[in-house]
């Protein structure tokens, strides 16, 4: 995203907001499974440094998480495009239930309840948690200053979990007031929702939750002068 963005000739500054840390011990039980669920990027990525096997197919949220495991070396990946709701239907189109089961590579907090969709459809799924996501403490020096001299004009967010800690923080750091200069744009209905109670110049949301849809509405603003 943020090649993306310099493309357009922007300037990014990227602020991580969660730390990734591998659950220590965590050992994926692939016996008997006919396939892999990924609804996160992290997913795939702590699955894929844990065991050499990259034979069984992915069923990936969205594009990101399905590009990542194609980097990890996965061959066989569909993306559902969207989130858990699309996914639990692309695998209910795609997948017979009676195959084996399958195996959700997850951290210890995920959106939705993808096993309980699947379950309810006659899939046995196997959720292992393979990491955890810590949320950052403090905004960066950097991202402050900057949001008090008002260099910042656009701020994208892309889950519900960073706009929630993102919106802390700004309240913590006595920066809430200069969002009102900053166009904000959500991934989905569930960041904006996060993101809402903040002052922004104008908040927008991806008309679905893909990459490409963002920065359509990025583009947009963009053609228009950044005009609300």
């Amino acid at each position: 995203m943020a090649q993306a963005l310099k493309q357009r000739g922007l300037d990014v500054m990227v602020e991580p907001l969660l730390d990734i840390a591998p659950v220590e011990g965590a050992k994926p039980d692939l016996g008997g499974a006919q396939g892999i669920l990924v609804t996160s990027a992290n997913g795939i990525r702590a699955l894929g440094r844990l065991t050499p096997g990259r034979e069984l197919p992915v069923w990936a949220v969205g594009d990101a998480s399905a590009r990542a495991a194609r980097e990890m070396g996965f061959t066989r990946v569909e993306s559902a495009g969207g989130d858990v709701e699309t996914l639990a239907e692309l695998v209910a189109a795609r997948v017979d239930p009676q195959g084996g089961a399958l195996l959700h590579a997850a951290g210890t907090v995920t959106a939705g309840d993808l096993s309980g969709r699947l379950s309810a459809l006659g899939f046995q799924v196997r959720r292992q948690v393979l990491y955890r996501a810590v949320t950052a403490t403090r905004l960066s020096d950097g991202l402050r200053d900057a949001l008090r001299n008002g260099q910042l004009h656009l701020a994208l967010f892309f889950s519900p979990r960073t706009a929630r800690t993102f919106a802390t923080l700004a309240v913590e750091a006595g920066v809430r007031d200069s969002l009102a200069a900053i166009a904000a744009y959500g991934l989905s209905a569930n960041v904006s929702a996060e993101l809402g109670p903040l002052p922004w110049r104008v908040l927008r949301q991806a008309a679905e939750p893909t990459q490409a849809a963002l920065l359509a509405a990025i583009d947009d603003d963009l053609n228009r002068g950044f005009s609300p």
